[in-house]
């Protein structure tokens, strides 16, 4: 067995934290699986894993090892993909992590278009946060994410969508009279805000404006913080995406000066496949498109 083959089963143990789950995932035996995990620890001269009868953990030293494992299957995938694209066709697995409002806005249509165009391309879709996000594209479990150019930090970053901020608040609020909402009136009033992490914008345009108010409560969901505004609990900062992508019963009001967040494409800097070429270049003619008259 190929090592590509063999680090494969070792990364579905890793994922499942079981032998057996792992084994019936990928439709080998549990011995199997046993002793690729044991081969791979005799050829690496370490212990990958800590088993317990609940299942398996990764030793230190196989938490460290396992980003390695993945570029290297990674490799071999963007190898398949460049041999195929050879041939005139284009295939293999994209993983790609997004956040709420794109996968609920804008992943329905390109889903749609990699399953027409290239039917023999499997996309994954990881839902999760900023943080989370970035974490994976460092840790290739996914091959590119949805970000805000704030939150890329050191990753390539291809531009792609400005997203106006704005103020949603519940109807007949006393903000709702205002044309445009200044963030030292919004402060004023209580705030509804996304768990830290979620959305570094927001927090670091109120930390630039020298503002740092105590949120009346914190929610990683953006349907909690809708709800929490629609019934007068509080007012929150948001986006026209977010928004439009959920069709909450709330007011919404530009900020005053505008402001916006700038929604890209995140990825290694390494990371140059054909199918994350495909992927940039069908979002921006996508959004060129569609992005401003859906919104």
């Amino acid at each position: 067995m190929a090592n590509e083959s063999r680090y494969r089963v070792f990364l579905k143990v890793a994922e499942t934290g079981s032998i057996s789950r792992a084994a019936e995932a990928l439709q080998y035996t549990q011995s199997g699986v046993s002793h690729i995990v044991r081969s791979l620890e005799e050829d690496f001269g370490v212990k990958l894993l800590i088993r317990h009868r609940s299942g398996v953990e990764l030793t230190d030293k196989g938490e460290r090892i396992l980003p390695y494992l993945r570029r290297v299957v990674q490799e071999e995938d963007n190898l398949k993909s460049f041999t195929y694209h050879m041939n005139n066709l284009v295939a293999g697995c994209l993983r790609i992590g997004s956040f709420s409002s794109v996968t609920e806005f804008w992943m329905p249509d390109l889903v749609m278009h990699f399953r027409k165009a290239y039917p023999d391309v499997e996309l994954v879709i990881l839902d999760g946060n900023y943080d989370e996000i970035r974490q994976w594209i460092r840790q290739g479990i996914v091959d590119l994410g949805f970000l805000s150019a704030i939150a890329a930090n050191e990753l390539q970053f291809t531009p792609l969508y400005d997203d106006p901020l704005c103020v949603i608040m519940p109807a007949g609020h006393p903000l709702e009279q205002k044309k445009n909402v200044t963030l030292e009136e919004i402060v004023s009033y209580p705030l509804i805000m996304e768990t830290p992490g979620c959305d570094n914008d927001i927090k670091i345009l109120l930390e630039r404006s020298g503002l740092h108010p105590s949120p009346a409560f914190c929610f990683r969901d953006d349907f909690e913080i809708a709800a929490f505004v629609e019934r007068g609990i509080g007012i929150s900062i948001s986006q026209e995406l977010v928004q439009k992508a959920m069709h909450a019963h709330v007011s919404m009001r530009p900020l005053d000066p505008p402001c916006s967040r700038m929604i890209g494409i995140g990825s290694l800097k390494t990371q140059n496949s054909i199918l994350t070429s495909l992927f940039i270049d069908y979002m921006k003619e996508y959004l060129k498109k569609n992005a401003r008259s859906a919104c």
